[in-house]
């Protein structure tokens, strides 16, 4: 597993983890890219803890992920099953776990202050820290070059989602942009750093 995991993490993060691994009895799964979760963690009918990331995540967000899904193990395993997933709990056992990562020996400089932010109150998922989201992107080996982000677009252009399907972005709310679906005239909120394909005339 440690020669597995030197692909996918920061050299110097590849022990530790695979202590933490070993530790909680995890079984990981390394698995093809899916548009919607980075990673997931369910306890098996046979009492074992598996944990999916995506292959395609780069060595940062994969890090991050991963330690991510341990924290809800590790949060189940020391407040019960009856907590909220992203809950208190987890929030301060994701920062637990994280914290001795979060040196510059594993992660950019440039990443540093904005991982330090974010696990101050970590999110439910990175991907909703527009900061972070976009800098972690930044370090893509296989990004499609296509893509282009939400707050990129032009006011009014028509993008399409992995989906299939179009929308026509809108003013910014707050944080977030008001886009409306082509086909039902339905109002949505997009994260500023939501990946989409731009329409061109």
């Amino acid at each position: 597993m440690s020669d597995v995991l030197q692909k996918y993490l920061p050299e110097r993060a590849v022990e530790p983890c695979f202590d933490l691994i070993r530790t909680h009895g995890v079984n990981l799964k390394i698995v093809d890219h899916r548009v919607t979760r980075h990673g997931d963690y369910r306890r098996l009918s046979n009492g074992l803890h598996q944990i999916t990331v995506n292959a395609s995540l780069n060595k940062y967000r994969f890090l991050i992920t991963l330690i991510h899904e341990i924290a809800h193990l590790v949060a189940f395993e020391e407040f019960g099953k009856r907590i909220k997933p992203h809950g208190l709990e987890w929030k301060r056992t994701f920062q637990r776990l994280m914290v001795p990562f979060i040196r510059p020996e594993i992660f950019p400089s440039k990443l540093l202050p904005l991982i330090a932010k974010h696990f101050r109150n970590p999110k439910a998922s990175s991907s909703t820290d527009a900061n972070l989201s976009i800098a972690l992107k930044a370090y893509d080996t296989t990004q499609q070059k296509d893509n282009s982000y939400v707050f990129e677009l032009p006011l009014g252009s028509t993008f399409r989602l992995y989906n299939g399907k179009l929308f026509k972005k809108g003013k910014k709310r707050v944080k977030r942009y008001e886009c409306i679906e082509l086909a039902t005239g339905r109002l949505y909120l997009f994260q500023p750093n939501a990946e989409v394909e731009l329409i061109r005339d």
